[in-house]
């Protein structure tokens, strides 16, 4: 079996990287909610009983769990190097530049033993009265007059919302994207995957990549849907630019080993409530897909493919062997043209199947589709065809699912919903049967 393989978005998933929330939720606060991308503050030990449930019903459902900050920690195990490297780029990421005062930071991270601790740490962030003494007068100094007072001002912010680990990496195939964060706030979220796929030893070497953190389009893992192994949906959205959709499908298609031939760009509306495309259309069986009503009027579907002559050849100046070979990516031709139908229509015409059913989130109630896309309704989980792991809390839309036949896994959700992610945003499958 592959390290990484992900063809379909129903296929019985094998196994998936998740984030147990933690400490870093206590470092959110009302006048932080805005800048961390979040709406309310999450009470933790509910958030990890939760999270603890989901975690159980996707082992129960036949597949193996591993966590972002085990897999994180055994990476910076590999060497003292390794880590050090880690702290000093976690440091620099943070905004840190002073000299002098990234030594106190440094000195802090250097003196926690366990690596596992370290990495949780680094997600947490940290306050001032963690630092030295000598550090205080001067951190101070960076804190408007009018702020938070005393040593609890966050020198560094923390991630809270790491416990939603697609956004940040996705698979397509064989092929890795760690993805190039819309939010200046998510953007550290990526280190941890880049040191997990750069030096654990499960993963070194034998990944390829798609995508990169440094890549400056912006594109965001909830914007990426495996519809067939040659047939991928990629959002245009808040968070994923349409220069980056093109930039992927160049990559993918410039690798002689990738077999996407084709890449569906969705635009949907410019809004927090649709941030992903994953917050309004989700597969949850082989002809059966869940969508928000809400962008059904607006929604264009443009494919785009590699340019070929008359001979069937692609055209291109140089041939690939990598997909990370930039000059060859950008040397592929492409051909971009609006893709014409009803949604059920060319969903069924790109997935090879003969009819496609869509079920309409809030069951197209204006006002249960509303609150119910809010709450994730829409964002569903397959752990295997026609098995679907949701949110208790969308009663109209879960329903509906019930009555088209989907066994349903319900999880409990009323902090986890708090940040705007539902179980499909939870979850980073790495590898689908």
């Amino acid at each position: 079996m592959s390290t990484i393989s992900v063809n379909s978005e129903i296929n019985p998933l094998k196994k998936v990287l998740l984030h147990r929330p933690g400490r870093e939720l206590l470092n959110v606060t009302p006048a932080s909610l805005e800048r961390l991308l979040f709406d309310d503050i999450p009470y933790l030990a509910a958030a990890q009983r939760e999270h603890d449930r989901f975690a159980a019903v996707l082992r129960e459902n036949g597949a193996e769990v591993v966590y972002l900050e085990d897999l994180a920690a055994e990476s910076l195990a590999q060497s003292e190097d390794i880590k050090r490297r880690f702290i000093e780029q976690y440091i620099a990421e943070a905004g840190i530049y002073a000299q002098k005062y990234r030594r106190h930071v440094f000195d802090l991270l250097m003196k926690i033993p366990c690596e596992k601790e370290l990495v949780l740490k680094t997600m947490e962030g940290i306050t001032l009265n963690e630092l030295d003494e000598s550090a205080h007068r001067f951190l101070e100094n960076r804190f408007p007059a009018g702020g938070r007072s005393g040593t609890d001002k966050t020198v560094i912010d923390p991630m809270p919302n790491l416990y939603f680990t697609r956004d940040t990496m996705v698979v397509i195939g064989e092929h890795l994207c760690i993805n190039s964060m819309y939010s200046v706030t998510r953007r550290r979220e990526t280190l941890y995957g880049a040191y997990i796929f750069d030096y654990h030893p499960d993963f070194k070497d034998r990944v390829k990549r798609c995508y990169g953190r440094s890549d400056p389009l912006h594109i965001e893992g909830g914007d990426v849907t495996n519809l067939t192994d040659t047939v991928i949906a990629v959002g245009v959205s808040e968070r994923t630019c349409a220069d980056a959709v093109e930039a992927l499908a160049r990559n993918l298609f410039a690798d002689k080993d990738c077999a996407v031939d084709t890449v569906l760009a969705f635009t949907i509306p410019v809004k927090r409530a649709f941030m992903h495309l994953d917050t309004v259309f989700t597969q949850v069986d082989k002809d059966l897909f869940v969508v928000h009503p809400g962008i059904l009027s607006s929604l264009e579907i443009f494919e785009i493919r590699v340019k070929q002559d008359g001979c069937g050849n692609t055209i291109s100046d140089a041939a690939c062997s990598s997909v990370r070979d930039k000059n060859a990516a950008e040397n592929i031709e492409l051909t971009i043209q609006k893709a014409e139908g009803s949604l059920e229509h060319i969903l069924a015409r790109y997935m090879g199947v003969d009819s496609v059913r869509l079920i309409l989130c809030g069951n197209g109630n204006s006002i249960a589709a509303e609150r119910e896309q809010w709450n994730d309704g829409s964002n569903t989980l397959c752990a295997a065809p026609g098995t679907a792991v949701v949110y208790s809390r969308n009663e109209v839309t879960n329903e509906l699912l019930d009555k088209a036949g989907v066994k349903l896994c319900l999880i409990p959700d009323s902090e986890l919903s708090r940040g705007r992610g539902g179980p499909r945003c939870m979850s980073m499958p790495l590898i689908r049967q």
